[in-house]
């Protein structure tokens, strides 16, 4: 199973901080799980789509949206945060 986390304004909106999806049957980009959490959910759709600078990191790594995930990885989601 691929373990989603959402942090921040994502998790807040979506009004859930983690989720299981099915392993994808080959590696697939980040993107399609994008798309596929959209699916999954409107809540999430709607947090996805507020936060047009999406971050994210596979197994605690900071990725692009073009990485690949493959069966078990873990994805976290979070908007790019901004202090002072």
């Amino acid at each position: 199973m691929l373990t989603i986390l959402l942090f921040a304004r994502l998790r807040e909106a979506a009004g859930i901080d983690r989720l299981q999806l099915p392993d994808p049957a080959a590696p697939v980009a980040l993107r399609a799980i994008c798309q596929q959490l959209q699916a999954h959910d409107g809540r999430i759709a709607e947090a996805l789509a507020a936060t047009p600078q999406l971050r994210a990191a596979i197994n605690q790594r900071m990725v692009g949206m073009e990485a690949l995930v493959q069966a078990g990885d873990e994805i976290a989601f979070f908007p790019p945060v901004t202090g002072g």
